[in-house]
């Protein structure tokens, strides 16, 4: 065989193993049915562009479920995760889109049990002292009771989704410790809120290993661009609207929840 011969049958070869897993590729996400579960940073709450249909629930178009149905288009998308969702809210208000056919999950979850708006609230508002009480109290919330929660929601949606791959994204440190803010609360206050992240990051990490899903700690990825960070900030400080303060922006989304997710799904 000349060296020509043989060179275009090496491209041909080449370009058929591409041409097919280029084919094997589209006909595994057209098989996809994602089904995107959770809270507010799942909503996209804080990242605006709010979809009309989703009224107080604010979900994004540019949130990471959204923008990740974008880029794959699956064969099915259903985008309920909601602002202000605790686990039983998911257990009564999100779980009927699941079935034997959900092949996709994503989720957040817990920080709403936990009382994330209220402990913020007492940070921003009162004395270092009333700050750190009220990290405690959350810490000793998702300690003792969440865990009882998370299994319980975990549960139910495996059962309502069997063959269902489960991706569970965590929370991240909202402040960069020390930071480059000049003003602002202190950073006792900033130390002690980015420990109760740790714990709930903690607790939800030992459900899904129990329930056997696929846990996302976004705290890595988002380091340098907390709040006070020295690069640009994925996540909103004090803003108009307020539901929109302490939650990931545009930014956050697409470059620290959408690749978490997408390097798991």
């Amino acid at each position: 065989m000349s060296r020509v011969r043989a060179a275009s049958v090496a491209l041909v070869a080449t370009v058929l193993s591409v041409t097919t897993l280029a084919a094997a590729t589209e006909a595994n996400a057209a098989g996809v049915r994602y089904a995107a579960l959770g809270d507010s940073y799942s909503a996209g709450v804080g990242s605006g562009s709010y979809t009309s249909d989703s009224g107080s629930c604010s979900r994004s178009t540019k949130a990471y479920p959204y923008l990740w149905s974008a880029a794959h288009a699956p064969t099915a998308f259903s985008f309920v995760a909601c602002s202000g969702a605790k686990t039983d809210d998911v257990i009564a208000n999100q779980l009927g889109v699941l079935n034997t056919s959900t092949t996709l999950v994503s989720i957040t979850i817990g920080g709403n049990d936990a009382g994330f708006a209220s402990t913020m609230q007492t940070c921003v508002l009162s004395s270092d002292s009333a700050c750190l009480s009220a990290v405690d109290s959350a810490k000793s919330y998702a300690t003792n009771t969440l865990p009882g929660k998370l299994a319980n929601v975990y549960g139910q949606i495996k059962s309502k989704a069997p063959n269902a791959h489960v991706v569970v994204l965590g929370y991240p440190h909202l402040y960069k410790v020390p930071g480059s803010c000049i003003f602002g609360i202190s950073d006792t206050k900033r130390t002690a809120i980015n420990s109760a992240a740790d714990t709930l990051d903690t607790v939800i990490a030992k459900q899904v290993a129990n329930a056997g899903f696929t846990f996302k700690d976004v705290r890595p990825v988002f380091a340098e661009h907390e709040i006070c960070g020295s690069s640009s900030q994925w996540l909103n400080s004090t803003t108009l609207p307020i539901s929109d303060s302490y939650h990931p922006n545009s930014s956050g989304q697409a470059y620290g929840y959408l690749p978490s997710f997408g390097a798991a799904a």
